[in-house]
């Protein structure tokens, strides 16, 4: 086990210079005066922030020769983030396998590993995560840079805030303390999030919600999920639960979901509520998602239309939350994403009936992710946690 000795503070100590240094890492290079213009601080407060910085490696300057030659003052040089400052380790956890990544500050992905999972036991599982981390901190060392702390993205109910797994569908887990287990078993700090949250953070600091303030991702897969980022925020909720659009009920006569409603849009359009419909309409014994989406492409009209019905469904959860937060972007990932051509129609006409005046001017993308990037979601709150935990 790693002693967390090996980690260090990151030394902006106040919410002014976290903020600079996330907004350099997000939008840069960026010289100062763009810095001040982006975060409306003073050029002082920059600067004073911006120095010790420097110092100890997390930001580089860069020089500008055309800046150089052409102005008769000091030249404005941009400052970029050190990506290779220091590591991160991301692990996304499913039902049967564990995803991990190495990345550096800027969430660029260094090495990825999977795993799969023969239990679901919380402690088969955190002894098989302790023994990816140790994997990727031995490659860590590798490249002679420390890894900083470690983030855990898990689906269902959970509370970042304690570290709890309130309760995990697919991991079948209920009130699992995970960030302290973790934390004792790597020796490394760690964050435990929701994995679509994670995945929001990563899309908000580095992906396709940069620079916008109100923004949500949809997942589609083996499970309906939604991230919320509100006023810049992402929405964590009072409780640890937001942005559930999977289990927003959109049909009273629907079919039963796992969370004892019926009609959710999660009970419509999940991987494995669409292969329970394709074989009660079809009669074809679909083993799993790939080979519903098979007869479906192959032209079946009874699977067809059981995508299309997807569609609607995943269109109108778009909707509500079109009209409740009016966000500029809607992001649409997850492994569902292979069905797309099959639902693509139905989910632009139901969004465009169900959204509310201007907010049918939503944005709506689909942005198609490797399964890494749910790891990489999880690194993200990591460096997040990093940032931030000083700044209190």
């Amino acid at each position: 086990m790693r002693s967390t000795s090996r980690t260090e503070a990151f030394p902006a100590h106040t919410p002014t210079a976290s903020q600079i240094f996330t907004t350099v890492l997000s939008h840069g290079p960026l010289t100062r005066s763009e810095i001040a213009g982006r975060t409306r601080l003073s050029a002082a407060a920059v600067t004073k922030a911006v120095r010790p910085l420097i110092e100890v490696g997390y930001l580089l300057e860069d020089v500008d020769e055309d800046a150089r030659q052409s102005s008769l003052g000091r030249p404005a040089n941009p400052v970029r983030v050190d990506g290779g400052r220091a590591l991160f380790i991301g692990v996304k956890m499913t039902g049967d396998e564990l995803i991990a990544v190495l990345t550096d500050l800027t969430c660029r992905i260094w090495v990825a590993r999977h795993v799969p999972l023969t239990s679901r036991d919380p402690q088969a599982v955190l002894t098989s995560t302790a023994a990816l981390v140790q994997e990727l901190l031995t490659e860590a060392d590798g490249f002679g840079v420390r890894v900083q702390g470690l983030g855990i993205a898990v689906s269902g109910d959970v509370d970042r805030a304690d570290g709890v797994v309130r309760y995990s569908p697919f991991l079948e887990w209920r009130d699992v303390p995970l960030a302290e287990l973790a934390a004792l078993t790597t020796g490394l700090p760690v964050t435990v999030d929701n994995d679509v949250r994670a995945l929001t953070v990563a899309e908000q600091w580095f992906g396709a919600g940069v620079g916008l303030s109100d923004f949500a991702v949809v997942t589609v897969g083996a499970g309906i999920g939604c991230g919320l980022v509100v006023h810049g925020q992402v929405v964590s909720g009072a409780h640890g639960v937001s942005g559930e659009i999977g289990h927003v009920a959109i049909d009273p006569s629907g079919p039963l979901c796992h969370c004892g409603n019926r009609g959710c849009v999660e009970a419509i359009a999940s991987d494995s509520a669409i292969v329970a419909r394709v074989r009660e309409v079809t009669g074809v014994q679909v083993a799993d998602a790939a080979q519903a989406l098979d007869l479906a492409h192959d032209g079946d009209p009874g699977a067809r239309e059981v995508y299309a019905r997807a569609g609607e469904a995943i269109g109108r959860g778009i909707a509500t939350v079109a009209n409740l937060l009016g966000p500029e972007r809607v992001i649409i990932s997850g492994e569902g994403l292979a069905a797309y051509d099959l639902f693509a129609e139905q989910i632009r006409d139901t969004f465009a009936a169900a959204a509310f005046g201007s907010a049918a001017r939503c944005d709506v993308q689909t942005r198609p992710l490797p399964f890494e990037e749910w790891a990489r979601g999880a690194a993200a709150t990591a460096i997040q946690s990093f940032i931030t935990s000083d700044t209190g």
